[in-house]
């Protein structure tokens, strides 16, 4: 069903003369350098293609003859490759390969296009290639840095705007030979039809974390994968035409500047309709991080959810356009599929809406309205790392949100844990942060909704009639942190650093500890009507506490979790209403 999707992906970006799609037989690679001619072969210059991007310096992409598979054997690119295949120049300290790769990149050309060759393009690399040397080209200003990284090169003629190998003579020599090197013919498990199988799908590339020269979701390099003395692509019969189209709408999805592409976690994650969808451009805004330069489109996009039944325009609520969503992840040469969903534009657009309104969460004005995957998986890492979230609690957080379904109890686990953990940081809620508090108001009421209606949903804001124990003592402790903070301006540590862990866990061991240390602190408070309003708020929070816990079960270390943000919260909104912010 994947390898369908995608090839059925393909057909419609390949009838779209916009959408960029690599024709069959062609793949966008980006070449540096690229070697320039005039038509006797004689080297003109060398064209640096690189643009800065950030820091780094990133070159143009072209259309170019699809990449032959490398290992040790020695094979080359057909009209583009490396400085050892174009040139025969050892780099590596072994000159008959490279000699050796010159001789395979010449024999490569030779065998596409058979004598009498009539472009002038061609020919002028055949008169080129045939020349021992290149003096002009080997003193050119560029020539040490394409030394020093081995780069792709390839060439163009004097005066022309295309590569050589984008020229129509090109394009027809590659479409004769597509239907060549295929195992037998047999019907092809994607099309249904009879044709030449692919002994070895095209590589797929972009998948963070898998190997930068590509890998593979369908491949057989070892005998106990084989069954019934079949080797390679036969084990699972896909024809040519099939692998180029599937893996050719991966790499176009998966490409670095796609919009149909998001990392979530480990998982790269890409998504597509069965036919063009605002949905395709909507989810990488809805689930991706804001740029800095535009921090509030990821707001406009969830806004846009809400909005659009009172748009006037079609509503994605009901859009019954089929819709897929593929996580994949690295798995030493291979690619292995994380999770694969399919929904309509309508059901994904009713799940994610539910998403973003059980994470919604009161929150300080500088943070942003609606907090992207990456936000919510990195609040559970140590350090605040990205490589330090859990590998397979990204796909299960995502399968959560798709599917409608409780978010799993992973997640609740490790939000708890680093609060306990972590010291206290800068801002004025400590280690119970916006995402974290957002993730556990959302873990629980999810899972009250499915299997327990009756409890008391928890709320966007401070709650006041909340009557949960955990909840309740939550908020108590960030009113007895907070008289601390007021009896000793600019203190460094709080009741939070050396008591959070046990108070929300074991109450009973430390309440009685820190309500007498209270009384020592509403003693040194200057303005006793303050004094006395923190007193009140007390007893109104303790009324119906009849006596401490001396365990709390998880969900209730998550409540208490919000009870104190909440109420941290308050007190941070009624400060700033009282300078008249």
């Amino acid at each position: 069903m994947i390898l369908q999707s995608l090839y059925e992906y393909y057909q419609r970006k390949s009838a779209d003369p916009e959408s960029g799609i690599a024709p069959p037989g062609f793949e966008w690679k980006e070449i540096p350098f690229i070697i320039v001619l005039d038509e006797q072969g004689n080297f003109v210059d060398m064209e640096d293609t690189r643009e800065p991007v950030g820091k780094k310096k990133r070159a143009k992409s072209f259309l170019v003859p699809n990449a032959v598979k490398k290992s040790v054997n020695i094979v080359g690119n057909l009209l583009w490759d490396n400085v050892g295949y174009i040139l025969g120049i050892d780099i590596k300290e072994k000159p008959d390969r490279a000699q050796k790769q010159k001789e395979a990149f010449l024999e490569r050309i030779r065998t596409t296009f058979p004598e009498p060759v009539t472009d002038s393009g061609i020919n002028a690399i055949l008169k080129f290639l045939a020349s021992p040397q290149h003096p002009k080209l080997l003193e050119h200003p560029l020539w040490k840095e394409v030394l020093e990284i081995n780069p792709n090169l390839s060439f163009r003629l004097h005066g022309e705007k295309q590569l050589v190998c984008e020229r129509p003579q090109v394009k027809r020599a590659i479409g004769d030979q597509s239907g060549e090197g295929g195992l037998r013919n047999e019907i092809c498990l994607v099309t249904g039809e009879a044709e030449l199988l692919a002994r070895l799908h095209p590589a797929i590339k972009g998948v963070w974390g898998a190997q930068s020269s590509g890998a593979n979701i369908v491949s057989f390099n070892l005998h106990a994968f084989c069954s019934f003395g079949k080797e390679q692509g036969i084990n699972a019969p896909v024809g040519k035409t099939a692998a180029f189209a599937y893996t050719t709408a991966l790499n176009h999805l998966l490409h670095r500047d796609s919009r149909q592409r998001i990392q979530v976690g480990d998982a790269s994650t890409i998504f597509w309709a069965e036919r063009q969808n605002p949905m395709e451009n909507l989810l990488f805004d809805l689930f991706g991080e804001s740029p800095k330069d535009d921090p509030d489109r990821g707001t406009r996009a969830v806004s846009g959810l809400y909005a659009s039944p009172q748009s006037g325009a079609s509503p994605l609520e009901n859009d019954p356009t089929r819709f897929y969503v593929l996580g994949l992840s690295p798995n030493a040469s291979r690619i292995s599929v994380r999770f694969w969903h399919i929904a309509t534009v309508g059901e994904l657009a009713r799940t994610i809406r539910q998403h973003f309104e059980d994470i919604s969460m009161e929150h300080p004005s500088w943070e942003p309205e609606y907090l992207s995957i990456f936000r919510i998986l990195i609040s559970t890492a140590s350090l605040g790392k990205s490589e330090n979230i859990p590998p397979n609690l990204a796909g299960d957080v995502m399968k959560s949100i798709l599917n409608g379904q409780p978010y799993p109890r992973t997640l609740l686990q490790l939000v708890l844990s680093r609060i306990r953990a972590e010291q206290a940081t800068k801002d004025k809620k400590g280690n119970v942060s916006y995402p974290r508090a957002a993730m556990i108001k959302a873990f629980i009421n999810r899972q009250n909704r499915f299997f327990n209606s009756t409890e008391k949903e928890v709320t966007v804001s401070l709650d006041e009639s909340n009557q949960n124990i955990g909840y309740r003592l939550g908020r108590l402790f960030a009113v007895l942190e907070k008289i601390q903070e007021e009896a000793n301006p600019g203190i460094n540590a709080t009741i939070r650093d050396r008591f959070y862990g046990a108070a929300s866990s074991t109450p009973a061991s430390v309440f009685s500890t820190l309500l007498r240390l209270k009384n020592h602190h509403v003693a040194k408070l200057e303005n006793r009507g303050r004094a006395i309003n923190l007193e009140k708020l007390i007893g109104k929070i303790m009324d119906e506490i009849k006596d401490f816990a001396p365990v709390l079960n998880l969900e209730d270390q998550g409540r208490f979790a919000i009870g104190y943000y909440h109420q941290r919260q308050n007190f941070f909104n009624k400060s700033n209403e009282e300078k008249g912010e």
